[in-house]
């Protein structure tokens, strides 16, 4: 048996259903090999596009999505999405081609250090020099990407090991591991500081995000009337229709959210770690914070929590949720004023039909046609400030945004992964149009597979979340704006489906009109980003600041 066929035995073991990306000449063993497996080959148009699909098929499945590049320029393209999934907690395993290591013909031909370029952005990175060792080599590398805290996972297979002949035929099969709980003290002093508290609140990160820590959650708020608010990552784990939810700390301060922040006198911080930008700051106010997480917290001059709750998450609010006894002190009026003052906030603009759209029209129209179990996949830009803050998730995982490298060029893509893992649910992408430029070349990729997609394109002519910080600062307006194509012809071109949106009032039912339809549709929805500055900076901090 070749090495390369042994490495596909190998990926079958882990239950592997596609490997996304682009081979070359150093591959072709590999592919070979994997003409003949049940392993489906996502062929994509750019490196970077295929890490961001196999990243978000880790962060809906928890099961390392898999990419492929050949040496030099291809395991180039992936180093940002290498990134994305190790800053953003998604297991994914990167194998790259390599010229043969024993002998070379060519020099130093395309030959850099790929895997010592991997290892400041990876959890593991290996070159496999024998192919008896592929089994362990793959089996370690699947278990460190998908053990807590997940990310990303590297194997370079140079081409003379891929074609060697190999004597092991055996593959590794996954062992069954069981998380370890929290120590029974740890659960005890979480519970004497919430039921001494007068003022608790709950924050749900995206480490909370796993099912079963979503139903432990709910269970805990509605025992205890604790409020909960969330990060951008950690949003959908509540049911943000719930009476008990405060909102989304979208902002990095000012908001109506932080009001209640600085009433707290004890937070609850559920799975959060300051790769997010932390919505609070510790310092001299006396707040005290509980340290629920699978792991120990980074000290960070604006972190550090009195007490760690360490192990399975959901077992942890489990166990706190069997102990805890509802206090009677316990005031949460103050939250649920803040609650009220929010809800009506998010209301503003979102009857307002003038066109171009505005921010808050847009997200109530998506919000209103898309089903709870619909995945809206956002790449980076103003907008996704605003669907955090204003679109209100139902299920986890239906909100997929990257708060933590905030890469542009990852909406596409990303919608293009949810719709692998869920082909019966609506998928959407929301890009702005310079973050969709970076990777519409997989337009094609996403005909090519008959996929039912739809792909809101806002266009402002601008890189506009720079440009409103640009105002913000008070500098001058300079070195941001650009032209673009024509994004229906440019549709068309692909074989997609192109369409422009004319007026407000015509938006949810295009969105209808394209998902009946099927295919792949792309609507360019000109934007009126003129609010952003008076909206998310001047006027809400005027407003919250009036309870």
């Amino acid at each position: 048996m070749k090495a390369s066929d042994l490495f596909i035995k190998s990926l079958e073991k882990e239950g592997v259903r596609f490997i996304f990306g682009i081979p070359g000449e150093e591959n072709l063993d590999f592919l070979n090999s994997l003409k003949n497996s049940k392993i489906r080959l996502i062929l994509t148009r750019h490196e970077q596009a295929a890490g961001f699909m196999a990243a978000t098929y880790g962060r809906l499945t928890g099961k390392a999505g898999v990419c492929l590049s050949t040496l030099g320029p291809g395991a180039t393209n992936l180093v940002t999405a290498a990134a994305y999934a190790q800053l953003g907690a998604m297991p994914m395993l990167m194998i790259t081609g390599q010229k043969p290591i024993k002998s070379s013909k060519q020099g130093q031909f395309q030959i850099i250090d790929v895997v010592e370029m991997m290892k400041p952005l990876t959890k593991c990175t290996k070159q496999i020099v024998s192919g008896d060792a592929i089994p362990s080599r793959v089996r370690e590398s699947f278990r460190i990407a998908e053990e807590e805290r997940p990310g990303a996972a590297h194997l370079e297979l140079p081409e003379d090991i891929a074609r060697e002949e190999v004597l092991s035929l055996g593959t590794i099969a996954p062992a069954e591991v069981r998380r370890p709980i929290a120590e029974e003290k740890s659960i005890m002093r979480a519970v004497e500081l919430i039921e001494e508290s007068k003022h608790p609140l709950l924050l749900i990160g995206a480490g909370a995000n796993r099912k079963t820590t979503c139903k432990m959650l709910r269970e805990f708020l509605h025992k205890t009337g604790i409020m909960a608010f969330c990060t951008q990552m950690g949003k959908g784990v509540i049911d943000e229709r719930d009476e008990l939810f405060l909102g989304c700390a979208s902002l990095s301060s000012g908001d109506f959210l932080h009001r209640a922040i600085e009433k707290a006198d004890l937070i609850i911080n559920v799975g959060h770690d300051v790769i997010e930008k932390p919505p609070f700051f510790m310092g001299q106010s006396g707040l005290k914070v509980i340290h629920v997480n699978f792991f120990n917290a980074v000290v960070d001059p604006v972190y550090f929590p009195q007490v760690g709750v360490l192990g399975d998450i959901a077992n942890s609010i489990w166990q706190i949720k069997e102990h805890i006894k509802p206090q009677k002190h316990w005031d949460h009026s103050f939250y649920k004023k803040v609650k009220r003052n929010l809800e009506e906030h998010l209301l503003e603009k979102t009857d307002d039909n003038s066109f171009p759209i505005l921010p808050q029209k847009l997200v109530s129209e998506v919000r209103q046609v898309m089903p709870s179990d619909g995945i809206v996949a956002l790449d980076n830009g103003v907008y996704k400030i605003w669907f955090a803050r204003n679109y209100k998730a139902h299920l986890p995982n239906t909100v997929l945004l990257d708060n933590a490298l905030a890469s542009m060029g990852a909406g596409l893509p990303s919608a293009m992964g949810a719709y692998l893992v869920y082909p019966d649910r609506k998928v959407m992408a929301i890009c702005g149009d310079g973050g969709f430029m970076m990777n519409s070349q997989e337009l094609e990729t996403a005909v090519r597979l008959k996929m039912n997609l739809v792909i809101l394109v806002l266009r402002d002519d601008a890189y506009g979340m720079i440009k409103w910080k640009q105002t913000d600062m008070r500098f001058d307006s300079f070195g941001l704006d650009f032209t673009n194509p024509d994004f229906v012809l440019y549709a068309q071109s692909y074989g997609a489906y192109g369409h422009r949106l004319e007026k407000t009032e015509d938006l949810a039912p295009l969105i209808i009109e394209c998902y009946d339809k099927k295919g792949v549709h792309l609507i360019e929805v000109p934007i009126d980003y003129s609010l952003n500055d008076q909206v998310l900076n001047q006027e809400i901090k005027e407003k919250s600041q009036k309870f």
